[in-house]
């Protein structure tokens, strides 16, 4: 069993920038996919990114369209950490962002889907003013 605690949310103004924390206990999950989803008030739940363990200490990242170039993840497997650092931030950024957690790292599976993922942490809110 896998628990993600998500830090970091907070308001900010539009150009912005946040640095989420997901950190993880209960197990070691430095080859785990970790994905970021974010979630608006009315709206459905959407993908932001993954990172996922492609091999050795080699990950590869990869965002939806509208958060590429702004937004970058990177892992602390010392603190079982991830992290989401959001740059230019826009008021359209705003949203409760969660991270997920799975044990899959194949290059096969689709991490853009909530259903990827078996642990999901409580959420942290994003809130980015104009």
């Amino acid at each position: 069993q896998v628990q993600l605690v998500e830090s970091g949310g907070g308001l900010v103004q539009a150009g912005g920038s946040l640095r989420l924390s997901c950190a993880a206990s209960g197990r070691t999950f430095s080859s785990y996919t970790v994905g970021w989803f974010r979630q608006a008030p009315g709206k459905v739940r959407e993908f932001v990114g993954d990172i996922r363990w492609t091999g050795g200490n080699t990950y590869f990242a990869d965002f939806a369209d509208f958060v590429k170039g702004r937004f970058t993840a990177s892992r602390d497997n010392t603190k079982n950490t991830v992290y989401l650092q959001m740059n230019a931030l826009i008021p359209e950024d705003t949203a409760l962002y969660y991270c997920a957690a799975t044990p899959r790292f194949d290059r096969a599976s689709d991490y853009t889907t909530s259903g990827a993922y078996a642990y999901w942490g409580q959420g942290t809110q994003v809130t980015v003013s104009s």
